[in-house]
């Protein structure tokens, strides 16, 4: 991996292309720095000699002891008048012939993915978790069951309950579906690991309405920061209480919080909108009526507006979860894309610079010649073809 980093360093650079092959930087930089010839290291006149070595792994390795560590044939060979060397060195001996090894099956825990997930509008991408709340007595807890629209954090769903449990957390998902008239393979819903949210049931309910199911990665509470952030506006609220003196009292205040936070909470993500005005589509005349407003402020007294004509606070795009660092690659010129339709695919130059994949932050897959532009993947290609005149395109992989 280290020789590849090197041939395409000089292509599209050590960070870029360390980046792409997971090589650290420090390793390449390293591996060009010529290594001096390692010193022979004098023996100590006190180290055993050849023959004695040669004893000591005799003993280790026989019948007897073939299965004992270092340290119990030590302390057998002292009880029977007998000292061969120290522990530490019969260790020694052993690692030289590569007998000393870790006999157990080492736990190999596996590599999950990061979630990169993104909405560009209402019922897209929905998060779901379960927070606790204190009751009455000390280990008493209720538990809110609360789904979270991404793109406009409308709450769409929530439950209270006194047990955690999949049945529950299947009957709230179908029900905020049917409820949202949420079609088939249009949603993807995010969770972290829980028991609820990897049980099977719930698992076969998102199979069988057509919802792509994604989870976080193991002890990685960022993966999910649209329920964790919600979690904090609900417990940080002037009058949420310690503890709730009964589940009731529990959920007359988590109904009122949630008429509030849908209808009443200006967002400072949403651009100072409401989760329910986003979420219905109401957006756009709200911020019409805001710009009126600012607009008729501004011909009265411009000279008040240091920094031009005032703008309200405009609503994102698209919403990410682990949003994807931005890409630079060469685009090459019209000479130059000839050249490598003509090496890599029959595809004409509008199917390469007009594919919805060159467009950032696409999730469609780009074709074999789009592919092709991509420094990280076909190096030796690009490499002899581009000139001194192209262009830099941004985009998210």
């Amino acid at each position: 991996m280290i020789q590849t980093a090197e041939q395409l360093a000089p292509t599209v650079g050590v960070k870029t292309a360390c980046q792409d092959l997971g090589v650290p930087r420090s390793s390449l930089y390293r591996a060009r720095q010529p290594q001096p010839p390692a010193k022979p290291r004098p023996k100590p006149s006190r180290a055993l000699s050849e023959q004695e070595r040669a004893e000591v792994r005799a003993v280790l390795n026989s019948e007897r002891f073939q299965d004992c560590p270092p340290r119990q044939v030590y302390a057998t060979l002292l009880d029977e008048q007998t000292y061969l060397c120290h522990w530490r060195t019969m260790y020694r001996i052993l690692k030289e012939h590569y007998e000393v090894c870790e006999r157990r099956n080492q736990l190999k825990h596996p590599r999950y993915a990061k979630p990169e997930l993104v909405a560009t509008g209402p019922n897209q991408l929905w998060s779901w978790d379960i927070t606790k709340l204190r009751g009455p007595a000390k280990w008493h807890y209720y538990y809110l069951y609360v789904i979270l629209d991404v793109f406009s954090r409308y709450a769409v769903g929530w439950l209270l309950a006194e047990q955690e449990s999949a049945k529950l957390a299947e009957t709230l998902i179908a029900e905020s579906c049917a409820k949202q008239n949420i079609a088939r393979d249009e949603l993807t819903l995010h969770a972290d690991r829980g028991g609820p949210m990897k049980a099977k049931t719930v698992g076969q309910l998102l199979i069988d309405l057509g919802i792509t199911k994604s989870h976080s990665r193991p002890h990685v509470p960022d993966d999910n920061p649209y329920s964790e952030a919600h979690f904090k506006t609900l417990k940080y609220q002037p009058d949420f209480p310690g503890r709730f003196d009964s589940f009731q009292a529990a959920l007359a205040w988590a109904r009122r919080f949630f008429a509030w936070y849908n209808q009443q909470f200006y967002h400072s993500s949403l651009g100072l909108l409401t989760p329910a005005s986003v979420h219905y589509g109401q957006a756009g005349v709200i911020l019409d009526q805001r710009q009126q407003v600012l607009q008729a402020a501004y011909d009265a007294h411009p000279e008040r507006f240091v920094q031009g004509r005032p703008q309200p606070p405009g609503l994102p795009a698209e919403v990410w979860i682990n949003q994807p660092p931005l890409k630079s690659i060469y685009l090459p010129n019209q000479e130059e894309q000839a050249l490598i339709l003509k090496t890599v695919s029959p595809a004409s130059p509008a199917s390469v610079l007009g594919q919805p994949g060159a467009q950032t932050g696409s999730r469609v897959p780009p074709g074999p010649a789009q592919r092709s532009l991509d420094t990280g993947e076909h190096p030796a290609t690009l490499g002899p073809m581009l000139g001194t005149s192209r262009s830099v395109l941004r985009f998210r992989r």
